[in-house]
């Protein structure tokens, strides 16, 4: 559903399209680019904080753009996505943001384990519907939201990841989801480099992304020191924002993180992954569009 307010303006503007931008890291980016002018399409399931001064600027003006959906149930995505479709004309920069760690073991309406749906499938499902925008804009650029949880995966298997018999806070399905993310992202990238378009994925390094009232998912000592001792997710944002904007700005099929470029575990893997997510969004995803 299109809850923009005004009509798109008819002067030239880059758009950034953000999932999950309406909380954490998420909000923190989207607030930092309508400050520096951007316009902004939020893909979102749940609504903005009303008392964010921001936020009602940007919605009244009409840079900020609303589209709704519980991105894991595929046909609520596939509407939102058409919707976009229908009112945006160009996007400069994906911003593959939205995901989390949850308490256990969960699956999508499709049957599939929820961090893999959300932080591997969805973003490739994303990107694939949204690149004629892309193409259409100034940037060409996609990044996704990876993790350095993944460095304590000792083993992976990506026939295991959309529906694992064992769960384990952090270091499991989210560490193996968000690799997973890096991976298709390095397979696809030097295909899409012709067409111009730029993938890359980062780190935003730890945040203090807690939320009143919902379970984090995260065993109790990372919790604790998240609470008490992580930065406020401005931090990641600025991470997620130099990624996109910054030193490796012309580099495709990376993941980056505060240090710079990091070597990728499993990269033997990479194309496995990428034709699992390309054979979901083939004969899954493509079929309710039909």
């Amino acid at each position: 559903m299109n809850l923009n307010p005004l009509s798109h303006p008819l002067t030239k503007t880059r758009t950034a399209l953000i999932t999950g931008a309406n909380n954490g890291i998420g909000l923190e980016l989207t607030r930092r680019l309508l400050q520096e002018d951007w316009h902004i399409a939020a893909l979102i399931r749940s609504s903005f904080a009303e008392d964010d001064e921001v936020i009602a600027a940007a919605l009244r003006e009409g840079r900020l753009r609303i589209y709704k959906a519980e991105l894991t149930d595929f046909r609520q995505l596939a509407a939102a996505l058409a919707d976009l479709r229908a009112h945006e004309t160009a996007i400069d920069v994906l911003f593959n943001n939205a995901g989390g760690s949850l308490p256990e073991l969960r699956f999508s309406p499709q049957g599939r384990e929820m961090h893999y749906e959300l932080q591997t499938v969805v973003p490739y499902i994303i990107y694939r519907e949204v690149k004629e925008l892309l193409l259409q804009g100034s940037l060409k650029t996609v990044i996704g939201t990876s993790s350095n949880a993944f460095n304590f995966t000792k083993a992976f298997d990506p026939d295991k990841l959309a529906r694992p018999i064992h769960f384990k806070p952090l270091t499991g399905a989210y560490a193996e989801t968000k690799l997973a993310l890096s991976l298709w992202t390095q397979a696809l990238a030097p295909a899409e480099a012709s067409d111009g378009i730029k993938l890359r994925s980062a780190d935003p390094g730890p945040n203090n992304t807690l939320r009143p009232g919902k379970k984090s998912g995260l065993p109790f000592p990372i919790n604790y020191l998240m609470r008490f001792m992580f930065p406020p997710p401005s931090r990641g944002a600025a991470r997620l924002h130099e990624a996109a904007f910054g030193a490796y700005a012309n580099q495709s099929g990376i993941l980056v993180n505060a240090k710079g470029r990091v070597e990728l575990k499993f990269a033997d893997q990479a194309e496995r992954v990428l034709a699992q997510v390309e054979r979901i969004y083939r004969e899954e995803f493509r079929h309710l569009m039909a």
